[in-house]
């Protein structure tokens, strides 16, 4: 195995140019963000920040600060109202089991769109072993959420709702003042749970604007470290931990706090909302150049996901009479790194659940691509991608059609 990765990579030896397109599965961490890490390590605040020695009140000290950063770009006052774990998915758990678990007496019907994470999708199958019931809202084919297949799902057993703000695969942007306000019309003491992964440090979310009362956050989708992430959890929502252990500043997360990566996710949050509006407005221009030339010049190609109220980072096309697995080895040979599917699935031999959720046929979402920009890409790395994907495209589609397809 490991010698053929190595053929893999040798393969590589003659590119030149490369262009990171695979932000959905991991990042590259900016220099800043790296320097600003290191000297916890070693150098200072690297006690455990429960005990009272000098390092160890630095170490609490740094996580407050670290919390107060992260948090108030999305209208968060109180840095304790911020839960650093090990990752979104360990909030997108801790936000699920335990809203779940602290109200099993008050209703047992939790409600999500059928296009979730599989994050919430895994935990909520997880849930329906304990007597839960899950309800998948339907979403249209662009991926926005129903609000009348909503209105028949919640009720007054409903005791969590958890959406997404932006789709991590199409992009889709909900309108999530209108699902939060149906869901409380309908049941107000229904806890309401959004995953902003997708959508922190490129769209505006305010919790005082719509006070939802948990909201979950990724480092490394706004280029922070991996291994951290936050769960905001409003002031005076009481929620069990799922795990036990030491107990530390994070009382709903035992363990020792990871204080590098906590400082790298607040100084990746900073330089996401450094500057804001120009960075969001330039990666919506790579965003759209990307889309337009590779629909005006490519053929049989589909945008999936909408065009308005797009994430304006993503980008993702089935390209028909082609695989995507091996489009992104073709791609990877030329330089240019994406994924294809869900990055949750694509070693699965079945097609994105959300995919075949807006409609798209198994071969539709078999050939699909996903690549999201940053701000530090620029239209030079755009157009390289607009000349080597078409040659990519067409030597399989040779292959395919001298296979009979």
């Amino acid at each position: 195995m490991v010698e053929s990765v190595r053929e893999l990579i040798k393969a590589h030896a003659d590119v030149r140019k490369e262009v990171y397109l695979d932000i959905e599965n991991s990042a590259p961490v900016p220099e800043e963000v790296v320097n600003e890490m290191l000297p916890y390590f070693n150098k200072k605040a690297y006690g455990n920040p429960t005990l009272t020695h000098k390092l160890g009140w630095e170490a609490y000290e740094t996580i407050i600060l670290s919390a107060k950063k992260v948090g108030e770009h999305i209208g968060v006052e109180s840095p304790e109202e911020i839960n650093f774990t090990p990752g979104e998915t360990e909030a997108n758990n801790l936000a699920i089991l335990g809203t779940c678990m602290s109200r099993r007496n008050n209703g047992r019907k939790v409600v999500i769109s059928e296009i979730e994470p599989l994050s919430i999708i895994n935990v909520c199958k997880m849930l329906e072993n304990y007597g839960f019931k899950v309800e998948k809202v339907q979403v249209d084919k662009e991926g926005f959420i129903k609000i009348e297949k909503l209105k028949e799902k919640v009720d007054k057993n409903t005791v969590l709702a958890s959406f997404s703000l932006v789709n991590n695969e199409i992009g889709t942007v909900q309108p999530i003042k209108e699902v939060f306000e149906t869901v409380k019309d309908i049941n107000s003491n229904t806890i309401f749970h959004i995953d902003l992964s997708d959508s922190y440090g490129r769209i505006s979310f305010d919790v005082k604007k719509i006070p939802v009362e948990l909201a979950t956050l990724s480092s490394y989708k706004i280029l922070g470290p991996r291994g951290v992430g936050a769960l905001y959890v409003k002031e005076g929502l009481k929620i069990e931990r799922i795990l036990e252990g030491q107990i530390g500043t994070q009382k709903l997360w035992p363990g020792i706090e990871n204080t590098p990566a906590i400082v790298g996710f607040a100084k990746a949050s900073e330089l996401a909302f450094e500057n804001f509006e120009d960075n969001v407005n330039n990666m919506r221009k790579l965003r759209d150049r990307l889309i337009e030339g590779i629909l005006n010049n490519i053929e049989e190609t589909i945008l999936n996901g909408p065009r308005e109220n797009r994430s304006p980072d993503n980008v993702n096309i089935s390209f028909l009479k082609c695989e995507g697995e091996s489009l992104t080895i073709e791609l990877s040979l030329k330089g240019v790194y994406v994924s294809s599917g869900s990055a949750c699935t694509r070693r699965v031999l079945q097609p994105s659940h959300v995919l075949t959720a807006i409609g798209r046929k198994y071969e539709e979402a078999h050939g699909s691509i996903l690549m999201k920009v940053t701000r530090y890409h620029s239209m030079e790395d755009i157009e390289y991608v607009l000349k080597v994907l078409p040659e990519a495209v067409n030597r399989l589609r040779t292959i395919y059609g001298s296979m009979g397809g």
